[in-house]
Formats: C-alpha cells, sequence, structure tokens
C-alpha cells in the first residue's frame, strides 16, 4: 500500500515539476505568437524563460525529486538542470563582464554572439527539461 501511495506521490511531483518548467516555454510563444499577429512582424521576447528561471527551478528540482525517487532518467535530468543553471548564469556573468549588461558596450559583435550564445544554451537545455519531464511521466504511467 505504500509503495502505491509512493508511486502516485512521484508522479504528482512529476506533473507538477514539468508543467512548471513548461510555462516558460509556452508563455514566450503565445505571447510572440500574440505580438506577431498583432504587429504583422515577428516578435518573440526570447529572454522570458531566463527572466521566470526561478519557476523553472522550483520545477527542475521537483523533476529531480521525481526522477531520485523513481530512478528514471535520473542522469539525463540531472544533467540538463547543471546545464541550465550554468549556461544562464555565464550569459549573465558574460553580460556584466563585457559591459552590455550596463549598456557600456555596444550591443554587437562577440560580446553580443557570446551572451545569446549561452542564453540559447540554456533554452535548448530548458526545452531539453520539458521534454524529458514528458518522458518520465510516460514512463510513470506504464509502471503503474
Amino acid at each position: 500500500m505504500s509503495e502505491l501511495k509512493s508511486q502516485k506521490g512521484t508522479k504528482v511531483i512529476a506533473y507538477i515539476g514539468t508543467i512548471l518548467v513548461w510555462i516558460p516555454v509556452l508563455l514566450t510563444l503565445l505571447t510572440g505568437a500574440a505580438a506577431t499577429i498583432a504587429s504583422g512582424i515577428l516578435r518573440v521576447n526570447y529572454l522570458m524563460p531566463a527572466e521566470l528561471f526561478p519557476l523553472v527551478l522550483i520545477g527542475a528540482v521537483l523533476l529531480l525529486w521525481a526522477t531520485i525517487r523513481s530512478s528514471i532518467y535520473r542522469k539525463h535530468i540531472a544533467w540538463t538542470l547543471v546545464i541550465m543553471a550554468c549556461s544562464l548564469a555565464a550569459s549573465q556573468g558574460a553580460a556584466i563582464l563585457t559591459g552590455l549588461a550596463s549598456g557600456k558596450t555596444e550591443a554587437a559583435g562577440w560580446p553580443l554572439v557570446l551572451v545569446v550564445s549561452l542564453l540559447a544554451l540554456y533554452i535548448c537545455a530548458l526545452i531539453a527539461q520539458c521534454i524529458l519531464g514528458v518522458l518520465l511521466i510516460r514512463k510513470l504511467r506504464a509502471l503503474s
């Protein structure tokens, strides 16, 4: 009986974590679509997933907790969480060190490429975390 409760608890944790990591991705796509339709020009706030990192972090930690409890996709979810946190911190650090964050440096050239590339790595890791959350839920559902 307690094992059944444990599996249900793990599923609930996985669902909540997956929803939380998907929210910034979906909000970015929805607001981008609305702004694009309204203006007729492609407009997407690609910084939104980074701005909503606290929400992503909570969701990713919940997914890590669920994966530790279930032993499914443990390394994958852990590594994407590490890559997300490190790439976002590196992006912000690079923006500060190059002067882009303060506006001291013009937003062009290698400093911009570096910061945007690190941000893109963060977004790719976030999308991977979203997909892993869905896969974890599918595996958990298949086990019960």
